[in-house]
């Protein structure tokens, strides 16, 4: 167990009997056992209670601004990914006109001659005379 310093002493003494009742009902462990049991005077117990929660409030203190900074920082991470993702849907809703000219003045440069175009197995076939098929399958009920 601490012993108080000086400077939580003088805070002791200083506090009002109200300010006292609520620091004392605050006290938890060995303290109010000691207290009691008259090892530690009232003040040097209220010397002792207000270092701890002196020490208490600036850990909490720390703990706040990492999460803070923590927060913080994932919220620049939040705003940054819709920033881009604003970004890529008004790149992809937007089409160029510099694109567009040059797909359709490329469409324009093509040639269309036929020795150009690959011919096809269909056109081939037409190109050959056809052969004529004698009609074999006729039934007697039809003549």
């Amino acid at each position: 167990m601490k012993a108080a310093t000086k400077s939580y002493l003088d805070k002791a003494v200083l506090l009002s009997v109200e300010e006292q009742e609520r620091l004392l009902s605050r006290m938890t462990g060995k303290l109010p056992k000691r207290l009691q049991k008259d090892k530690l005077s009232r003040e040097e117990a209220l010397a002792i209670q207000l270092e701890l929660e002196d020490e208490q409030l600036q850990e909490w203190r720390a703990t706040m601004a990492a999460l803070k900074a923590k927060t913080a920082k994932t919220q620049e991470k939040a705003s940054k990914k819709v920033a881009k993702a604003k970004v890529a849907t008004d790149k992809a809703s937007k089409p160029k006109a510099s694109n567009a000219k040059t797909k359709s003045a490329a469409t324009a440069k093509k040639p269309t001659t036929p020795s150009a175009k690959p011919k096809s197995r269909i056109t081939r076939r037409t190109t050959a005379t056809p052969k004529k098929v004698a009609n074999v399958s006729q039934s007697p009920e039809s003549k």
